[in-house]
């Protein structure tokens, strides 16, 4: 685990309330394994980890509803299993915090979790008529959308919003912590340190420079108008103090389904764009999937 990994895990530990002090037992422990799945959409293999739940290997009849997780821009597959966040899902299971379910985290690249604007990158397509079915023939899997949520951190947030509001009826439930949400387009102009980030940052998924319409259609805000969302759970949260003024687009978002009369949970906590927001407000996120998928008997 490399030493950022460690200082995550730390923290991880040190917000459930673990640091320093026993482990409680446990009757079953979580599991976890990393693999990859081959894609005629895509042409190449896509990595994958699947986060079994304590009782998963024990009753092999037992079925699950499924979370799939969605990683942050320079993350991939991994990014629980690195950062010690397996531990923290443990943790939760341990102290019946959430129920049992599946999550699943699959590598996105930095493609946003959308078909990209040259058309060389479906990675949509690649997620909604691949990476679904797959899972549910590999894994017991429960059918049906309420048994299928999405969540997402940072870009995986923005991702998650846009699959799940063009999806609707393939998901009962969507979250995202500091999702990358704008207001609108940013500007990126020919010169400059901010706008080559930019580039970097958009460019392989909405052209270079991001094609306005082509942003605007795929926008999560721009789906909230229009999407057909009764039903679904909805979840998010962000950083008043986002780095990257995520929290004006989470805002916007909230605006968005109010006016619209779309049951929603949204919270604006303190804190910036980072791993200790991440990590102090992910258990809640988990909480709330575990609710959607019906897992009362938990208390949250």
């Amino acid at each position: 685990m490399s030493s950022a990994g460690r200082m995550v895990r730390t923290i991880l530990l040190a917000l459930l309330g673990l640091g320093g002090c026993a482990m409680p037992s446990r009757a079953a422990t979580a599991s976890a394994e990393c693999l990859a799945m081959p894609s005629r959409i895509l042409h190449r293999p896509v990595g994958y980890c699947a986060i079994l739940p304590p009782g998963y290997h024990a009753d092999k009849t037992r079925r699950y509803p499924v979370l799939y997780l969605l990683h942050g821009l320079g993350e991939n597959d991994q990014m629980l299993i690195r950062s010690g966040g397996l531990n923290l899902v443990q943790d939760l299971w341990d102290r019946e915090r959430i129920g049992q379910f599946l999550i699943v985290t699959p590598d996105a690249g930095s493609s946003f979790d959308i078909n990209s604007r040259n058309g060389r990158e479906r990675y949509a397509d690649f997620f909604i008529q691949e990476f679904l079915p797959f899972i549910g023939r590999r894994y017991r899997a429960l059918a049906g959308r309420k048994n299928r949520g999405i969540a997402g951190i940072s870009m995986g947030g923005y991702g998650a919003l846009h699959l799940a509001f063009r999806y609707p009826r393939l998901f009962g439930s969507v979250s995202a912590e500091s999702a990358a949400l704008f207001e609108r387009i940013p500007a990126v102009t020919a010169t400059g340190p901010q706008s080559h980030a930019l580039r970097m940052m958009l460019g392989g998924a909405f052209g270079s420079p991001p094609d306005p319409a082509f942003w605007e259609q795929n926008s999560p805000l721009t789906l909230a108008r229009t999407a057909r969302l009764s039903g679904m759970k909805i979840y998010f949260d962000c950083g008043a103090q986002d780095d990257y003024g995520f929290s004006r687009g989470a805002r916007a978002l909230d605006h968005i389904l109010k006016a619209r009369g779309i049951p929603h949970e949204f919270h604006l906590y303190p804190g910036g764009h980072n791993w200790v927001y991440f990590a102090a407000h992910l258990p809640g996120l988990l909480e709330f999937e575990s609710h959607a998928f019906g897992l009362d008997n938990i208390s949250r």
